[in-house]
């Protein structure tokens, strides 16, 4: 298992799709990347040769804002917006939908599976008389 950026990309797959398993590369960025360094985006991860992985670490490393730096981004980000008081800031906060999303429905995911009217819960199982 090749590892780029910290992360262990798998073998079996072709190396457009493998490369997207690093947080900010997505279907994109990968053929971007591979286009780049003249990689064939069919060729399996596990056919590679050292300095095809070589050229592949530094294309992605040197241009592009990938796993931890990326991360610590959006929650500064995050942060700032909650700091100054805006309302995407506040939605956060309350660990509700950002953009708009309406919540009297669809939002279980988000709010983790909060029921709140009467006949949306689920009814005890019948005990046997």
């Amino acid at each position: 298992m090749p590892r780029i950026a910290g992360v262990s990309i798998p073998d079996n797959k072709r190396i457009a799709i493998a490369i997207t398993y690093i947080y900010g590369v997505g279907n994109s960025l990968s053929k971007k990347i591979l286009a780049e360094t003249k990689i064939d985006p069919n060729k399996k991860a596990q056919d590679l040769t050292a300095e095809e992985l070589n050229s592949l670490k530094e294309a992605i490393e040197k241009n592009n804002k990938i796993e931890g730096d990326l991360r610590r981004q959006v929650m500064v980000n995050i942060k700032r917006l909650k700091d100054i008081g805006t309302w995407r800031g506040a939605r956060h906060t309350k660990k509700l939908p950002v953009r708009g999303q309406r919540t009297k429905t669809n939002t279980r995911t988000v709010r983790g599976n909060v029921r709140k009217t009467m006949g949306s819960g689920r009814k005890p199982a019948a005990a046997p008389t």
